[in-house]
């Protein structure tokens, strides 16, 4: 079992940005930015091309509305997208508040309170 599904399980806490019935997305507790939000499915499948068809385009969608809300409350040039996916063998999608390219390669971490975490991920979760 992944970090990812005990997670989704509550067995280990998290920043819930949003789920339902097919996906989960919570904050990155070790932050590239502010906001950094991953996307994950509830079935645990190690690699984003192993998806049905079906569970991939919702993953896509259910990605898309995070990132629009995110946009909302996170001041960015845009939200950029990562999968890489060989650090957790769970399908995940980096949702990354960007100022400039070098945001997203995961060299710069950011260092948040748990009252940050909060209430960014309170304010995603009101802009769904």
């Amino acid at each position: 079992m992944s970090i990812f599904t005990k997670i989704i399980k509550g067995e280990i806490p998290s920043y819930k940005v949003a789920e339902n019935e097919h996906f989960y997305a919570f904050l990155d507790i070790n932050p590239n930015a502010k906001g950094h939000t991953l996307v994950v499915p509830k079935k645990e499948v190690n690699k984003l091309f192993d998806l049905d068809e079906e569970l991939y385009n919702g993953l896509m969608s259910f990605s898309r509305k995070i990132a629009l809300a995110m946009e909302k409350v996170i001041p960015c040039e845009r939200i950029g997208m990562s999968v890489i996916g060989l650090e957790v063998p769970h399908v995940h999608v980096h949702l990354i508040p960007l100022q400039k390219m070098e945001d997203i390669q995961f060299i710069k971490k950011v260092t948040l309170e748990p009252s940050d975490f909060e209430a960014v991920a309170k304010a995603i979760a009101e802009n769904i």
